[in-house]
């Protein structure tokens, strides 16, 4: 029996800002995993086996809170805001899906992945299955606009893994190039989950523009402050994954700069460790002191927080109510994670 988490007893103590958007929309996050546990019914047991083991560890919804935040904000009053969210759960959860095959990763959230327990042909045809399902919902809601938003996104998102991948053990990335990495792997999704909630609430252009560019820069910041922690945190506060992107070979902006920073020795080291990426401690004892000797993993977070300063900025034209506040609130949520 797949379980429907319960959002109203789920508030994360440690974080103010997304706890009170877990409140706000309580209820209605209570229907969107109705909606995500109906979809995953198939005459193949696997694919909700897997679905579940992925959906059900939980995660911060992020995505779908957007579509749900930004519904409200646009003056929606209909049901379809639901399936959009959880449409945008399940693009995100394929995306996941297929990014552990081509990561090789064998775990994600502190568990082991699908991949790793089922194998990589079932994952990646169970993240098809999940892409089809979400376009089966976006077709319910009866959107034109909203449909076009999404699936213009999961195709940004596709090219964005292509760019990830051929960008892979390269460390001569520049800066620019990672950015066009992340901002079509990764904010993509976040601007067409909270531009969608004001599509189907019929707002005005300007509004659009403005719930696209919070989800986007909100993307971007995310993204880099995730980056950040895979080196441990400003404060030397070490994460429970620290050295996973290293021992995976992926080339990131802390480890851009600090490679476009470094000596030829410390150059050396970077096309080194990721052209042959390892568990080597000693690998990531020295990738942490090039990193720190580089100023590279406070600078990551100073680039985040350009980006999530224009965030909030984009969103000042709605009415400062009770969602509008958290949003921005929300945005320093994702900074602080880096302290």
């Amino acid at each position: 029996m797949t379980k429907i988490i319960n959002f109203s007893e789920s508030r994360r103590q440690t974080d103010d800002a997304l706890s009170d958007l877990l409140t706000l929309f309580g209820d209605e996050l209570q229907q969107v995993e109705q909606v995500i546990v109906d979809h995953m019914k198939s005459a193949a047991d696997l694919i909700p086996t897997i679905t579940e083991h992925l959906i059900g560890a939980g995660g911060k919804r992020l995505r779908p809170l957007l579509t749900l935040s930004a519904a409200r904000m646009a003056g929606y009053k209909g049901h379809d805001h639901i399936i959009m969210a959880a449409a945008v759960e399940y693009m995100h959860t394929a995306t996941l899906l297929h990014d552990d095959v081509v990561d090789d990763s064998d775990m994600r959230r502190s568990q082991p992945t699908a991949r790793n327990l089922w194998g990589n042909q079932a994952s990646v045809l169970v993240g098809d299955f999940l892409l089809g399902q979400a376009f089966r919902m976006m077709v319910a809601a009866k959107s034109l606009p909203a449909l076009d938003i999404l699936s213009s996104a999961a195709a940004v998102i596709a090219e964005g893994e292509v760019m990830q991948l051929a960008a892979m053990n390269n460390a001569q990335v520049s800066e620019d190039s990672y950015l066009d990495i992340i901002d079509a792997k990764t904010a993509a999704l976040f601007a067409a989950a909270a531009e969608v909630g004001g599509v189907i609430a019929d707002a005005e252009t300007a509004e659009r523009k403005a719930l696209a560019a919070y989800g986007r820069n909100l993307g971007i910041a995310f993204q880099l402050i995730d980056d950040a922690l895979d080196y441990g945190s400003v404060n030397r506060v070490l994460g429970k994954n620290i050295g996973e992107d290293l021992a995976e070979g992926k080339v990131t902006l802390p480890v851009i700069l600090a490679y476009h920073r470094g000596d030829i020795a410390a150059r050396a080291f970077w096309e080194k460790v990721v052209t042959k990426p390892s568990n080597d401690p000693a690998h990531l004892e020295q990738a942490l002191k090039l990193i720190a000797e580089t100023d590279a993993l406070n600078d990551t977070v100073e680039r985040a927080r350009h980006y999530g300063d224009k965030a909030k900025d984009a969103i000042a034209l709605f009415a400062a109510d009770d969602v509008q506040k958290t949003l921005i609130r929300l945005v320093d949520f994702c900074i602080a994670r880096a302290y």
